[in-house]
């Protein structure tokens, strides 16, 4: 039997064929910013060569990819940058933990001034006893607030709840600040608590968001000192994490709609992990204990995924307002796409039109390796773009979870504003991929040559025998 020996030049030519078959799928397989939906211009701020971008809610929602594997950024000669997805690693359970508070007394001449106190710790920090730096005349002494002490909790702190004695009813505003030392305190903004009674039943809202971080003590003082309240209890929601916690980021407004008294309704264009709603609440003097119920799709049932009381309320010429619902425990991040809210038209309800609402979802954050010339885009929206992100630890030598939130920030220019009131386009609305068959036809062109460039040899071979 002869053994079939291709030529020299029969080689060379297969040689060259390949090479341009393979240019021709490399030159074909580069994503270009034309590609994408969404392209919006970066500025980069901050030390590179890495740079992370905080995603607006509203430029997620052009991906065609749930998993925002159709992310890219590009430099502006066109080149895709490599790049690292960094989202939220799903806390641990909740651990609810109850803390010591210590009240805090001043005297009507000291006004709104800080209480200026003595604090006796022990060794390890925890606070034993707390008194008046100056001593106060029975009597002339005014409850301002609440030191509580959470130098036993090392997680980061996520919820507040409290609870004080029965005689005092109505709405409960204070501030919230947290300190290390007891020397340096930080705004961790304002909390609001109420106890209604409707009929014979109380309607109360006792929990308060914090911003998921840790500290060893909180600072509560109330707004009006003479109506601070005895407290009779007061837990922390901590959850354990490895991750420093990404912020929220918020939707534009959506429209809803009601088919039933006091029972509202919303359709998300998207499924999304929902972590807080803010409801509009448009007339003043609006009262609203509410329940907020989610779904994925018609076919599952409803389920409570939350409940509040929210209003809207006009005292000494300002509005005291509370238009958010917070998703807690299992709730939290939970993906949903059809949204209801029922009211308790007890309260006066919401009026008979829907009212708008904002979603929030924890933020993904785009980190990319700076190279070649900018200025830098951020392109979303392509169906046939394939995944190309790498582990952060790849994309970042010795990559730890803390060294996150020293990297230089790319912030979008302009945040393309997707339409919330319809969902995203449909893969099957976009035209054919040109590209795509022409690099069939390239491939399919070079195996008929490479058929027909071996059926010559054989021939020529089978006739020299």
């Amino acid at each position: 039997m002869r053994k079939l020996i291709l030529s020299r030049p029969f080689t060379l030519k297969i040689a060259v064929l390949g090479a341009v078959l393979c240019s021709g799928m490399i030159a074909h397989a580069q994503d270009k910013p034309a590609d994408f939906a969404s392209q919006t211009p970066l500025t980069l701020e901050g030390q590179g060569p890495w740079y992370r971008i905080e995603l607006p809610l509203a430029v997620q929602l052009n991906a065609r990819d749930s998993n925002l594997g159709d992310v890219r950024v590009f430099n502006a000669a066109g080149q895709a940058q490599a790049y690292a997805l960094a989202q939220q690693v799903p806390a641990q359970e909740q651990t609810s933990t109850a803390v010591k508070w210590f009240p805090l007394y001043t005297t009507a001449e000291a006004g709104d001034a800080v209480p200026v106190i003595r604090i006796e710790r022990s060794a390890s920090g925890s606070v034993l006893e707390v008194q008046p730096q100056s001593d106060i005349e029975a009597g002339e002494e005014i409850l301002r607030g609440w030191l509580l002490d959470t130098s036993a909790i090392h997680a980061p702190l996520e919820q507040l709840v409290i609870d004080w004695n029965t005689e005092r009813e109505g709405f409960q505003h204070f501030t919230i600040e947290a300190s290390d030392d007891l020397q340096h305190w930080h705004s961790w903004g304002e909390g609001q608590v109420a106890r209604l009674s409707f009929s014979d039943e109380v309607v109360e809202q006792r929990e308060v968001g914090l911003p998921g971080h840790s500290a060893r003590y909180l600072r509560l003082l109330w707004r009006a000192p003479s109506n601070a309240p005895t407290l009779t209890a007061a837990h922390l929601l901590s959850a354990p994490t490895d991750s420093p916690a990404l912020p929220l980021t918020w939707s534009p407004v959506i429209a809803g709609k009601s088919e039933k008294p006091d029972e509202y309704l919303w359709q998300l264009p998207v499924g999304l992990p929902v972590e807080r709603v803010k409801i509009t609440i448009a007339q003043p003097n609006s009262l609203a204990p509410a329940t907020l119920y989610g779904r994925l799709d018609d076919q599952q049932p409803w389920q409570v995924i939350s409940s509040g009381l929210l209003y809207r309320l006009t005292q000494n010429g300002s509005d005291a307002v509370q238009d958010q619902l917070q998703l807690s425990g299992r709730f939290s991040g939970q993906v949903v796409r059809q949204l209801k809210l029922e009211v308790d038209d007890r309260g006066g309800g919401l009026g008979a039109q829907a009212p708008d609402m904002s979603v929030a979802v924890q933020a993904t954050q785009v980190v990319f390796l700076a190279r070649g010339e900018g200025p830098f885009t951020l392109a979303v929206g392509n169906a046939r773009a394939r995944p190309a992100n790498l582990p952060l630890t790849t994309l970042i030598p010795d990559f730890v979870p803390q060294r996150l939130n020293a990297l230089g920030t790319a912030r979008p220019s302009t945040a393309p504003v997707a339409d919330m009131a319809a969902a995203p386009l449909a893969v099957a609305a976009q035209g054919p991929d040109l590209k795509r068959l022409g690099l069939w036809a390239v491939l399919v062109i070079g195996v008929l040559m490479l058929g027909w460039m071996a059926f010559t040899t054989w021939r020529a071979s089978a006739s020299r025998r």
